[in-house]
C-alpha cells in the first residue's frame, strides 16, 4: 500500500513538521487537501489550483502573467493571491518604494527579461495614464546642502544605518549660474536644484536606460488585469504550507491560514504554491535566508503651478551642522504628477508580524525632508503629503533574488523573494518565468539557473 502523510510547514517551526499520519490512496477529488481531478473520457485530468502567497508586486505580476498564459483555462485553474494586510495589496515596498526600472538594474538575467516587458505593458495598457510610466533622466549629484535647522541622520529608530540619505540649496545671477552649470555638468533643464551648490552632476546611465512607474499603482493595476481574466483574491495570513508525502515524494497541496476577524484556521488547496511575501516569507519557510531592511520616505507636494523635470538623482550632500560636517545620501525621484519622492538611508529593525504593523519614525521622515530641501527650494517650500516606511526583502547569504521551484520543501513550491531594491524593476520578469515554469514545465525567457532555491537551501 502507497502510504500518504500530510505535512505542514509552520510558522512556529523550522523545515517541515509531520502534522497528519497516513491516509492511504488518493480517492478521489472530494479528499480534503489533495489534489483535485475530473474525470473526462476515461482520463484523468488534473485540475490546477495555484495559490499566490503575497499581494505585493511580484505578488500581482505573477497572477497577471498566469493569467494571461496561453494555456491558463479558468475552467480548470484556479488562481488565487492571499494577501495578509487588512488594507489590501501593494500595502509594503510594493506601494511605497521609488518605482525605478532600470535597464542597469541587476540582475542582468531578469533585468534583460523585465524592462522590455514593462514597456510592453505601459504600451498595451495605457501604462502612461494608468500607472504613470514614462522614461527618465538618471544622475549622480553631489554638492553642498544649506540648513535651516538640525537634520539628524534620516535613520529609523530601533535599527542601525544598513544604506543611504538627503539635504538643501541658493543661487547667484544669471550669467554666473551658466558658468556653473557648464563647469559642473547640471542640466539646464533640472529646474529643482540649486546650481550654485552644485559640485558636480554626471548622468548615470544613456538616454532610454532609465524609466519609472508608481509602485502601487503598477501593483495594483496588475491585480486588476488578472482579476478581470478571473484571479481571485482572499483577505488572510497564510501560517502554513500543507504539504502530502507519498513514500519518498512529497507535494505540496495547500495553505493553512486565518482569515481576518477569524483566529480559526482554513484550508485552502492548492497544487501550486507560490511564495512571493518579501521580507515575510520565511514566517512561512524558515529555512529561506531572507531579512528585511526597513526605508523610510517621504513624498512632496511641491507649490501649486511648479513644474518638476523628469529626473532622479542619486545625491551627495555635505551638510555643515555644529562644526562639523555630515554626508548624507537620499534619493529623489521626480513623478509625472510633479509629486516627487524621497527617500533616505535603510536600517536593520526587526521586520513585524504583518506589514500593517510596520513603525513609521517620524523623526526620520523630518530628517529626509531637512536633507533634500538643503538642495532645493522647489522642495523646501513644498508639502510633505506622505510618511512612510518599508521592508525590503534581502537575502542574508548574498546574491538573490530567490526565483523557482523549491524541491527541496516540496515539489510544487516556487519561491519568489529577495528581489531587494529592484523588485519593480524586475517583476514582470519573475513573472513571466514563474508563469512558464508553472504552465510549460521549465523557464524558457532567461537562464535562471543561478537563482534556483537549491543554491538557498
Amino acid at each position: 500500500m502507497n502510504h500518504k502523510m500530510r505535512m505542514d510547514v509552520n510558522v512556529h517551526e523550522f523545515g517541515l513538521a509531520v502534522r497528519r499520519a497516513a491516509r492511504g490512496h488518493m480517492m478521489s477529488c472530494l479528499e480534503s487537501g489533495g489534489v483535485a481531478y475530473i474525470r473526462l473520457q476515461n482520463t484523468t485530468q488534473p485540475v490546477q489550483n495555484i495559490v499566490i502567497v503575497g499581494g505585493g508586486i511580484i505578488g500581482c505580476t505573477t497572477a497577471y502573467y498566469l493569467a494571461s498564459h496561453p494555456k491558463f483555462d479558468k475552467s480548470k485553474t484556479s488562481i488565487t493571491v492571499i494577501e495578509a494586510s487588512k488594507n489590501g495589496v501593494a500595502q509594503g515596498a510594493s506601494g511605497k518604494a521609488g518605482g525605478l526600472v532600470a535597464k542597469w538594474a541587476y540582475p542582468k538575467e531578469l533585468v534583460n527579461v523585465s524592462f522590455p516587458e514593462h514597456v510592453r505593458l505601459a504600451q498595451e495598457h495605457n501604462g502612461t495614464d494608468r500607472w504613470g510610466w514614462r522614461f527618465v533622466n538618471c544622475g549622480s549629484w553631489e554638492g553642498r546642502g544649506e540648513l535651516s535647522e538640525e537634520s539628524g541622520s534620516g535613520v529609523g529608530a530601533g535599527g542601525r544605518r544598513k544604506s543611504l540619505e538627503k539635504t538643501q540649496g541658493l543661487g547667484p545671477d544669471e550669467a554666473a549660474l551658466k558658468k556653473q552649470i557648464a563647469a559642473t555638468g547640471l542640466p539646464e533643464d533640472l529646474n529643482w536644484v540649486e546650481p550654485a551648490l552644485t559640485e558636480a552632476y554626471s548622468a548615470m546611465a544613456p538616454t532610454g536606460a532609465t524609466a519609472q512607474v508608481h509602485p502601487y499603482l503598477f501593483t495594483t493595476s496588475m491585480l486588476e488585469l488578472a482579476q478581470e481574466c478571473g484571479v481571485s483574491l482572499v483577505q488572510g495570513k497564510v501560517t502554513a504550507l500543507n504539504i502530502d508525502v507519498t513514500g519518498s515524494a512529497r507535494r505540496v497541496v495547500g495553505v493553512t491560514y486565518t482569515a481576518h476577524g477569524s483566529d480559526a484556521p482554513q484550508r485552502l488547496p492548492a497544487t501550486h504554491v507560490v511564495l512571493a511575501a518579501g521580507a515575510w516569507t520565511p514566517r512561512i519557510v524558515p529555512a529561506l535566508p531572507i531579512v528585511g531592511t526597513r526605508a523610510h520616505s517621504i513624498t512632496i507636494r511641491p507649490r501649486p503651478g511648479t513644474r518638476i523635470a523628469p529626473y532622479v538623482l542619486f545625491t551627495e550632500i555635505a551638510l555643515r551642522e555644529g562644526g562639523r560636517t555630515q554626508r548624507v545620501s537620499p534619493e529623489i525621484y521626480a513623478r509625472p504628477t510633479d509629486e516627487v519622492y524621497c527617500c533616505g538611508p535603510g536600517d536593520d529593525s526587526a521586520v513585524p508580524e504583518t506589514v500593517d504593523d510596520v513603525e513609521v519614525d517620524q523623526t526620520a521622515c523630518e530628517s529626509i525632508r531637512a536633507h533634500v530641501a538643503s538642495i532645493s527650494r522647489e522642495l523646501r517650500e513644498g508639502e510633505v503629503d506622505r510618511r512612510q516606511a518599508c521592508f525590503l526583502p534581502v537575502v542574508s547569504t548574498g546574491g538573490g533574488p530567490i526565483v523557482g521551484e523549491a524541491k527541496e520543501i516540496a515539489d510544487g513550491v516556487i519561491v519568489a523573494t529577495g528581489h531587494t531594491c529592484w523588485g519593480i524593476c524586475n517583476a514582470p520578469g519573475t513573472a513571466k518565468a514563474l508563469a512558464e515554469l508553472i504552465f510549460d514545465g521549465k523557464i524558457k525567457c532567461a537562464n535562471l539557473n543561478k537563482l534556483k532555491p537549491s543554491h538557498f537551501l
